[in-house]
């Protein structure tokens, strides 16, 4: 993880943690003994057991959107999100009739 001025990793809010802005995406780190409730992840429907490291995700400008994810499922979800996004780029404008 890189981090200098042009980083997207920060160390933000409170309980101060580890925060990547980026991609329209916010991304904080939930370290294991901060990790104290049971959540379910919205990638995999399973369940993340309190003393989890996971990370809790949500669309820039909506934190009431946030949701607790397992890493590699974040991971695996973003990735899909950027391919969309390049295709979409791609292909240009859409042309509405």
């Amino acid at each position: 993880m890189p981090f200098g001025e042009r980083s997207p990793w920060r160390f933000r809010g409170s309980p101060l943690a580890l925060e990547w802005v980026a991609g329209g995406w916010h991304l904080r780190v939930v370290q294991p003994y901060r990790a104290t409730k049971l959540y379910r992840c919205p990638g995999c429907d399973q369940e993340i057991f309190p003393r989890t490291l996971h990370v809790v995700v949500w669309p820039e400008g909506n934190p009431e959107q946030r949701r607790h994810w397992h890493r590699s499922c974040w991971e695996r979800r973003y990735a899909e999100l950027e391919r969309a996004r390049e295709l979409e780029q791609r292909a240009g404008p859409s042309k509405k009739s």
